[in-house]
């Protein structure tokens, strides 16, 4: 069932998606004080490419300060990435069919508004 929702995934506007990602998350490291930041863009690319089967954890022990300070930083610049997600996510959920990939939208929502000190594994 997750290969054949990350087929439709991808057909339907996922592989547009990842590749924003992975485009925006190229500039962003080709500035020194943008690398971090680009890391976790390629992150979300990651799961915008094949959501499903996939899931974001929150690491492991403590996140520490540095990763605080990112996140805080990060959420005013992803606050309109996680608000399309929200928009694109309601609006799947509307219709019957679309549900199942509004969910994944709500995930790449969690991780678009909180990056730093998460972790992409399989379900």
């Amino acid at each position: 069932m997750n290969l054949l929702g990350n087929i439709i995934w991808i057909i339907c506007g996922g592989f547009v998606m990842a590749m924003e990602y992975f485009v925006s998350g190229f500039v962003l490291c080709c500035t020194i004080i943008g690398i971090p930041f680009g890391l976790q863009v390629f992150k979300l690319g990651l799961l915008a490419l094949y959501p499903f089967g996939q899931t974001s954890i929150v690491e492991g022990g403590s996140r520490g300060c540095i990763s605080i300070l990112m996140n805080i930083i990060w959420f005013f610049f992803g606050i309109g990435i996680a608000l399309s997600h929200l928009i694109l996510g309601a609006l799947l959920c509307i219709t019957g069919i679309g549900i199942p990939f509004g969910l994944q939208h709500f995930k790449l929502m969690k991780v678009a508004l909180c990056p730093f000190g998460r972790t992409i594994v399989s379900q």
